[in-house]
């Protein structure tokens, strides 16, 4: 029977670890688990408002976290409970008798994720005395696997949001009134830069799926609300006499198909529905509303 515990346990073990390798170190990976607590994150969140919407991010992000952890806790306990307590030693002054062993099991599995090592119970099955020091170093692992993640998920969000203010300063100038009169170098310039920085971005979303459930309060760092006048800039181009400010106008426009591809894929699964649907899904999902070029952007309500 003691045995049933531990491949249960080990199973539960298994599947925390599948979601941190997925999210974190599969550069192209995706939990489901994961995923799918982000997402009931982000959905419990939106009930809240616009205020609600904003702090989707963050939460979902702590709420991956946690779920990691109480994926390992939770299959460290399954595998000593079976154990508790002739496969322990307890200083003088415990008392495992006085309370069930799923609560001794369960303090002990978190002292031991914690890394606390408090040493008031120690593991005395050789079986035991043999595994049990992996929880502490998946403790330790799960911990780097954090960090490792928040610093590479805010750079990502640092990037899409400089993005946005750029394509808000454009807009603001009126680029569009006169990108046909520019300089074709000029204009070239101006359009190969926003796909290069959109190609990034695209890489930031497809290795942390998870930035897409921040959301910017201000239009002009919100990239939903500043895209579609990227598209306006994208088409205008490709009417342009000038054959080498018609290119850029067409990379521009596939990078931004490209990136909606993305969306569509992961966050706005619906099929049969073009770029200029999926970006408006996109801002009204991060509750914006992207208006007509060169018309300000506004919040919704």
């Amino acid at each position: 029977m003691s045995w049933s515990w531990t491949v249960a346990g080990i199973a539960v073990i298994a599947l925390g670890l599948y979601e941190v390798f997925h999210t974190v170190l599969h550069p192209t990976g995706r939990g489901r688990l994961t995923h799918l607590v982000a997402g009931t994150t982000w959905g419990l969140s939106s009930r809240l408002g616009r205020r609600g919407r904003t702090l989707a991010g963050p939460l979902a992000v702590v709420a991956v976290i946690t779920t990691w952890t109480a994926l390992q806790i939770a299959g460290w306990t399954v595998v000593y409970l079976p154990h508790v307590p002739d496969g322990f030693a307890y200083n003088t002054g415990i008392r495992p008798d006085a309370y069930p062993a799923v609560v001794e099991a369960f303090n002990y599995s978190v002292v031991s994720m914690s890394t606390l090592g408090l040493g008031d119970a120690y593991p005395t099955d050789p079986w035991l005395r043999i595994f049990a020091p992996l929880q502490g170093l998946i403790g330790f692992a799960l911990l780097t696997a954090a960090v490792a993640w928040f610093l590479e998920l805010y750079p990502g969000l640092g990037r899409r949001r400089a993005l946005a203010l750029r394509i808000a300063l454009i807009q603001r100038a009126d680029t569009a009134g006169h990108l046909l009169d520019m300089e074709a170098g000029t204009s070239s310039g101006l359009l190969d830069s926003l796909t290069a920085d959109l190609a990034q971005v695209r890489v930031d979303l497809w290795q942390n799926a998870e930035s897409h459930y921040f959301t910017e309060e201000a239009p002009e760092a919100s990239l939903p609300a500043q895209l579609p006048y990227g598209m306006h800039l994208a088409r205008l181009a490709r009417r342009s006499p000038d054959r080498t400010v018609r290119n850029s106008g067409q990379m521009l426009e596939e990078a931004i198909d490209d990136f909606a591809d993305i969306l569509r894929r992961r966050f706005i699964p619906r099929g049969g529905i073009g770029t200029d649907e999926i970006l408006r899904e996109y801002a009204r999902q991060h509750r914006q509303r992207p208006a007509p070029p060169g018309v300000a952007n506004e919040q919704e309500t």
